[in-house]
């Protein structure tokens, strides 16, 4: 009787973990896409290279540019700019 309880305790929270899940993606705070493809979009996260436990590089493709950005806890900056190739501007 102590496992079907602990089962249905199991079942319980995990309906209910779920049932959270629907009510908030409904309202647009959780937006976890299972198994889908972002099309469309105009900004592109790259690369990520972290320096350090609280400093990273990051390269973002924004339309037919590419910017080298730095993070660190103080904020971000703008390291360098690219425009995109023509080569590259097909992949």
């Amino acid at each position: 009787m102590e496992v079907f309880q602990q089962v249905a305790a199991v079942v319980l929270v995990l309906l209910l973990l779920s049932a959270s899940l629907w009510v908030l993606r409904r309202r647009g705070f959780a937006g976890v896409a299972l198994g889908k493809k972002a099309t469309g979009r105009r900004m592109e996260s790259l690369e990520r290279l972290p320096l350090g436990p609280q400093h990273t590089l990051h390269l973002v493709r924004v339309g037919e540019t590419e910017l080298l950005l730095a993070l660190s806890p103080s904020g971000c900056s703008l390291v360098e700019r690219f425009a995109l190739r023509a080569s590259e501007a097909g992949r």
